[in-house]
């Protein structure tokens, strides 16, 4: 009795606090759902301020939509990201509900609706400003004409609906006057007529993407008539080529940012006119395209605001990026990811000219060695984010000079070289580093990843894909100086054993954490990850032998937030399958070479398991369930991934890394 009254007192003190200091407790609290759940749980009063304090709802399910929705009046964004079964009869519930509160929805991974309901949805919901219909590809123009009716639709997505023709997008332009961003990549139903359309009526336009999209020179004019247009991107227009630019006289002096990325039919005399009368121009994106020549770097020297400029996957030659060194303009981002022709010579010419740069990507410029680092780390002290997987040729030495000159590094990308510990201790002076990638780093140990745990508090993603010197002391050092860390990969580091998780364990926010090819990892550690990670969304055990069914149940329990998770190989039963049950958030699951799984076994863990979106399974079950099981489960919205894979003995790293020097 005295217990109860304690407890009843307790609660009319929280309702005696003010409505605004419940408001900024909860502006306070952690993104993490469940934290918001358990805070309206404490009293009535917090029940009911966490209600009209909820603007944005994630649901995993359309059942009991319009109950939740009720119980949330102020709902402005709706997510359906992670619920796949979306009816006409969903869509007409929140309508009912919602009406013009609602500002945004998100359906861009759910199916089964129809014109019918978005017609619902948009004349009920007359404030709508946003909408994302990315891969609905089973949408027809019917839909894209209800989208017409949103008189006050702002952004709209429509990716791969690439049933929408120029019809439909003829009653989206007549219709949605205010629209100040459109995406249509991939509507390859959708052509010049569409899109000119667009152009003419939808003068508001800041932002449109044209990827793929099947269109020629015809509707360039009107497109670059936006007066407000500042992002375009054209993006595998194949279409587009020298002479149908060379009729234009002048760009669109409003655009800041063009992506030509794969228009291998444009060169820089296209350029140059596509590109003449563009006066704000601050990113330039030509991956996968012409060479870049001096005559390529003539024709962009005019552009005087140019901030970034992607050249990933063109030929490069020497001259050509000297002649882009020779520029007048300060360049902060520049990408040649993958570019053929990077040498030292070139590379050092360009770095040196311009000494304001923040992001640099050489992935993969496998010809630059210890000289272009020296040139890059002099010149460029201002670098936040460098990317330089498989640079094979920088010798071990080079990667000292990182950690000496550019302190303030938050991005680094050192996958698949020869950096060592030395490396390591001279990088960890990059007190500011959040992401760190050393997979494939077969010289790296404990003792060097110690320097980054001790001075790196700030690192929230660590990668360390089959770098197989690091061990559980390594993690240990990682773990207990890096408590915001969110991401680690440990895959195939082989010598890593359940110590390393209980570690990490400590580490509230990790939401993702890749550990195959572990095999002396058990279920202890996924019990310690478990009941630490609270927030744990990705995990992957694929090839971790010896965790079991035991390993199961304490996920079930304390895993909530886990959408995505590997089982492959492992010891998992279904008795550990049908325990994950209760997981709600559970989207996706990798479950090959199970040995003790049953037929009968799976098909109850499939069905348990509601939210499923995507499984992936050994192709000998496809014919031991019934046609109706999957049936059943693919109106839900699941997606079944069928594998004859059989099992292969795990490589030495060294042997692993010769045999992927040979792919390559």
């Amino acid at each position: 009795m005295t217990t109860m009254k304690r407890q009843k007192s307790s609660c009319n003190n929280f309702d005696l606090l003010s409505e605004e200091l419940i408001l900024s407790i909860l502006d306070r609290l952690d993104s993490n759902p469940l934290d918001k759940k358990s805070f309206s749980l404490v009293c009535k009063s917090f029940y009911s301020v966490e209600s009209h304090h909820r603007t944005t709802l994630k649901p995993l399910r359309s059942d009991h939509l319009k109950k939740t929705l009720t119980r949330y009046p102020f709902v402005t964004h709706l997510d359906f990201s992670l619920c796949p079964r979306i009816t006409d009869a969903s869509l007409s519930a929140a309508a009912s509900v919602c009406r013009g509160m609602l500002r945004s929805v998100d359906l861009s991974r759910s199916k089964f609706f129809t014109h019918v309901g978005l017609s619902g949805l948009v004349t009920n919901c007359s404030n709508l400003v946003q909408i994302d219909l990315s891969n609905a590809t089973e949408l027809r123009d019917p839909a894209a004409a209800a989208i017409g009716e949103a008189k006050n639709l702002e952004r709209l997505c429509l990716a791969r609906c690439k049933g929408i023709t120029d019809m439909g997008i003829g009653c989206i332009a007549v219709g949605c006057r205010k629209l100040r961003s459109i995406n249509l990549k991939w509507c390859l139903g959708v052509g010049d007529l569409g899109v000119g359309l667009i152009a003419v009526k939808c003068n508001e336009i800041r932002s449109l993407d044209l990827s793929y999209l099947p269109i020629t020179n015809k509707c360039l004019p009107s497109i670059l008539k936006l007066q407000y247009l500042e992002n375009l991107v054209l993006e595998g227009c194949f279409g587009i080529d020298d002479d149908s630019l060379a009729v234009l006289k002048q760009g669109c002096k409003s655009l800041e940012t063009l992506d030509m990325s794969s228009c291998q039919n444009v060169s820089h005399v296209g350029l140059s006119s596509l590109t003449s009368g563009t006066g704000c121009l601050r990113q330039l994106t030509l991956a996968y395209g012409s060479p870049v020549t001096p005559a390529l770097a003539h024709t962009l020297q005019s552009l005087s605001t140019l901030q970034s400029i992607k050249l990933d996957c063109c030929p490069v030659t020497c001259s050509g990026l000297k002649a882009i060194g020779n520029w007048c303009v300060s360049l902060r981002e520049i990408g040649l990811s993958k570019c053929l022709g990077v040498t030292d010579e070139g590379l050092s010419s360009l770095v040196t000219k311009h000494k304001d740069l923040r992001k640099l990507d050489i992935t993969c410029c496998h010809k630059i060695t210890h000289v272009s680092i020296a040139h890059i780390t002099n010149s460029c002290t201002s670098l936040t984010s460098l990317k330089m997987e498989s640079c094979t040729l920088v010798p071990k030495e080079a990667f000292v000079l990182i950690g000496q000159r550019c302190l303030l590094l938050e991005e680094l990308d050192l996958t698949d070289n020869e950096i060592d510990d030395e490396g390591l201790k001279s990088i960890s002076r990059c007190s500011k580093l959040s992401s760190l990638k050393l997979g494939i780093c077969l010289n790296i140990t404990d003792k060097g990843l110690a320097h980054i745990g001790m001075c790196c508090s700030k690192l929230m993603e660590l990668d360390l894909y089959r770098s197989a010197g690091i061990t559980d002391s390594g993690i240990l050092a990682v773990a207990g100086g890096c408590p915001g860390l969110e991401m680690i990969n440990t895959s195939y580091c082989q010598d890593i054993t359940d110590s390393s998780l209980i570690s990490l364990s400590k580490c509230s926010k990790l939401n993702t954490l890749e550990s195959r090819g572990c095999s002396l990892i058990t279920s202890l550690g996924i019990m310690a990850i478990a009941t630490g990670c609270r927030q744990l969304i990705k995990l992957d055990i694929k090839k971790c032998c010896n965790v079991n069914d035991t390993g199961m149940i304490p996920l079930a329990h304390f895993s909530q937030n886990l959408r995505q998770i590997n089982l492959s190989y492992s010891s998992v039963t279904e008795v550990g399958l049908l325990s994950l049950a209760s997981i709600s958030c559970l989207q996706s699951m990798n479950i090959l070479h199970l040995k003790r799984l049953t037929p009968s076994g799976l098909a109850a863990a499939l069905l348990a398991c509601g939210a499923l979106t995507k499984v992936k399974l050994q192709a000998s079950f496809k014919s031991l369930l019934p046609k109706p099981l999957f049936e059943h489960l693919e109106a839900r919205g699941c997606v079944f991934q069928w594998r004859e894979k059989v099992l292969q003995a795990e490589l030495d790293p060294k042997c692993w890394k010769l045999q992927f020097v040979d792919v390559q």
